[in-house]
């Protein structure tokens, strides 16, 4: 037949699914901007809501196609690929963080600057004792991975559903608990976000790593609603694996940060 499959990729209808995320984020951004300047908050919320709807019904296509077939071996390799570099992007975002700290805690700025350095944290600036809540924070994300891990080698090595099922539930429920400890801590800091340039390296540093954590919880309940509509198989399980991978990077860069920034920089 003129029009029968006859290869193993996957060819995309026309979807206006792209144009719909590039305005939905257009406006997410703009609207941002007026709320930034105290002119109105409701576009940035219209953005913000549109953003999630094109995310839901765009990824809700995904899965319906791995469904009926489309997600054959060489698609999800293809899959694979993007998930990596998707990955390699969000590292290159965070080094920017990193960088900025680094070069503040090794060249701070003091009143004679250039001419004379001044001290790291700046005076005045009381820090977080690493040892405590950040510590505690680092040991949930950590066991937080290993119930990932747990459950990835459940559905790929063992097709063991309910232990999949547990590995989940315990990965999503420490994300949490790492999210309300982050909060505490936040309401707790002895120094703010504007008028020292520790505060803000801090809060940007580790309130984007606290917004993946968000994200990464998310992802992974999301995988525990599809397994528990029977989504995954040993063979088809590359959105949760996406989750896995980009939860065991969400782990890595908390490492770096405790080390970095509540240790050394403190």
């Amino acid at each position: 037949m003129a029009h029968e499959k006859n290869h193993d990729y996957h060819i995309l209808a026309p979807s206006a699914w792209p144009l719909l995320g590039a305005l939905a984020g257009f406006i997410l951004l703009f609207g941002s901007v007026l709320y930034f300047h105290e002119v109105t908050s409701i576009m940035m919320i219209v953005g913000f809501l549109f953003v999630f709807y094109v995310m839901f019904g765009w990824w809700s296509e995904v899965v319906k196609e791995s469904h009926v077939g489309d997600h054959t071996p060489v698609v999800q390799i293809g899959l694979r690929y993007g998930v990596v570099l998707f990955i390699i992007s969000e590292i290159m975002f965070f080094a920017a963080w990193f960088w900025t700290f680094f070069k503040h805690a090794m060249y701070p700025m003091g009143p004679e600057s250039p001419l004379v350095d001044g001290v790291w944290p700046p005076a005045g600036i009381e820090t977080f004792d690493a040892w405590h809540l950040p510590l505690i924070n680092t040991l949930i994300l950590l066991c937080s991975g290993a119930a990932a891990t747990w459950a990835h080698h459940a559905i790929a090595h063992e097709d063991n559903r309910e232990d999949m099922k547990w590995g989940l539930v315990i990965a999503v429920a420490l994300g949490v608990l790492f999210t309300i400890f982050q909060a505490y801590e936040y309401s707790h800091a002895a120094f703010g976000f504007s008028g020292n340039i520790y505060g803000a390296t801090f809060f940007m540093a580790t309130g984007f790593h606290g917004f993946h954590v968000l994200i990464g919880t998310i992802f992974l309940l999301v995988c525990l609603l599809r397994l528990q509509a029977g989504h995954f198989t040993r063979e088809n399980h590359v959105g949760f694996e996406a989750a896995a991978w980009y939860w065991h990077f969400v782990d890595v860069v908390w490492l770096f940060l405790f080390a970095a920034v509540y240790i050394w920089g403190g």
